[in-house]
């Protein structure tokens, strides 16, 4: 039997489609597509920042985030709401905010920053770290979110079996809770590494927008659409195609 969708849904349904994808039809309208490579490679150096750094941030959202997600998952301590508030903040926090609060902390005259500086001579706002820290400051909440409910889907009576063999605590999160939530993890490396890719808020506050230092490719777009509005079109463009297939990606680990 075939169930039919209230026409009132249906037509809300419709009005956020034309929503999303309007913007997306009219930006492929103003794309001028025979100068899109050109475009593409004038913005080479703002591509190589944004890759390096979203690998880097990746790779310590996960270093975080898959800890953090198991905690949250398993932990019986007081406080474990708070601990999830304050982790996933950075998902509703003005990208702004985000920006203005790292320079609060990690700058110069920040406790943390003031401290890296004195000791070590480190130094993070408006440099390629400082981009990084932003955009992993971003993304650990993503890997978190899907580390946390990967965590939660994995059968326990096989951790208990790998117990009673001898496997310690240690083991059986290696060899028996990370190959069960395996395309979990995936998914949240892959939105992790999406929205580090498109980080701009934190990113223009925290390290500015310095061409070949960092300029990732967002600021380049933010950039470009004052001097260049055709070329910022372009650059556009290309991060919607990574976007999309980022999701795609997201998607077929999560389900499957």
């Amino acid at each position: 039997m075939t169930r039919q969708i209230p026409t009132r849904l249906a037509a809300l349904a419709v009005v956020g489609v034309l929503l999303v994808s309007l913007p997306l039809l009219g930006l492929l309208a103003r794309v001028p597509w025979t100068g899109f490579l050109g475009d593409v490679d004038d913005a080479s150096q703002a591509l190589q920042i944004s890759a390096v750094v979203s690998v880097l941030a990746t790779l310590a959202a996960v270093t975080l985030g898959v800890p953090l997600g198991w905690v949250l998952a398993r932990g019986t301590f007081r406080g474990r709401t708070v601990l999830r508030a304050a982790v996933l903040l950075p998902i509703v926090l003005p990208p702004v905010v985000s920006g203005v609060a790292l320079l609060a902390s990690l700058g110069r005259s920040g406790p943390v920053g003031g401290l890296l500086d004195d000791l070590f001579g480190i130094t993070l706002p408006f440099t390629t770290a400082g981009a990084v820290v932003a955009a992993t400051f971003v993304a650990v909440p993503f890997v978190t979110l899907v580390a946390e409910a990967g965590f939660r889907g994995v059968n326990r009576e096989l951790e208990d079996i790998a117990a009673t063999l001898g496997a310690g605590p240690w083991r059986r999160f290696r060899r028996v809770a990370i190959p069960q939530t395996a395309p979990a993890l995936a998914a949240g490396v892959v939105l992790g590494w999406a929205r580090a890719l498109g980080e701009f808020g934190a990113t223009i506050t925290f390290a500015g927008n310095l061409p070949g230092r960092t300029q990732t490719l967002p600021l380049a777009i933010f950039f470009e659409l004052e001097q260049e509005p055709e070329a910022a079109f372009s650059l556009s463009l290309l991060l919607v195609l990574v976007s999309v297939a980022a999701l795609a990606v997201a998607r077929r680990s999560w389900v499957r």
